[in-house]
């Protein structure tokens, strides 16, 4: 373990708490779920982390197909989410700090290594039915009593399009949690981006 990991901080950003990479990836995974059309039609994919993804692409990719849909279904979530609110100098689900995204990137290798040990939670997501984001993250243990008191206080702007998160980004799981959790606080077919405010820029 280096000095850096060690005092917890990540190079060019001091200060800021590792974060869960996994717990990353399946936050994402879930609101990205959610969003489909299928569901809660916030962007424009139907189904592509469910069922009939999975049949669309298993042939062509039959170890990896999870995470070609994974990858594919994020980059038209974070297009719509930009597309919805453009918040300059702020973080979203979709829009972490530049030093997270390519810690994030980093580890998509390991986890095309590792794709069989992530199969049950693709399968979980896939199953994923209704619109109640908060019970579901709450059922996959991505969420606790104290984020959940956190987003009981979160309210959405006056124009409905985004949900403000008290305070600046810390970079750490907690305000990741509430990046995904704020999406709970649009309604089906109304979009609201949850975004807080980076404290490095």
């Amino acid at each position: 373990m280096t000095s850096e990991q060690r005092d917890g901080t990540r190079k060019g950003v001091l200060s800021t708490p590792l974060i869960d990479l996994d717990r990353l990836m399946k936050l994402r995974l879930v609101v990205a779920r959610f969003g489909e059309m299928d569901l809660c039609r916030w962007w424009n994919t139907k189904g592509q982390l469910g069922p009939l993804g999975t049949a669309a692409l298993r042939r062509g990719f039959p170890r990896t197909h999870y995470f070609a849909q994974a990858r594919s279904v994020f980059a038209v979530a974070a297009h719509r989410c930009n597309e919805r609110f453009e918040a300059p100098g702020c973080a979203t689900l979709w829009r972490l700090p530049e030093a997270i995204e390519e810690e994030f990137d980093a580890r998509w290798e390991q986890w095309l290594d590792h794709a069989s040990e992530w199969q049950p939670f693709f399968q979980t997501v896939e199953g994923i039915r209704g619109s109640d984001l908060v019970a579901t993250l709450r059922d996959l243990e991505l969420v606790n009593d104290h984020h959940l008191a956190a987003f009981s206080r979160l309210r959405p702007s006056a124009e409905g399009r985004a949900v403000p998160l008290p305070g600046s980004f810390s970079g750490g799981d907690d305000d990741v949690t509430l990046l995904a959790l704020g999406f709970a606080r649009g309604k089906a077919g109304t979009l609201a981006v949850p975004y807080v405010k980076r404290g490095d820029v």
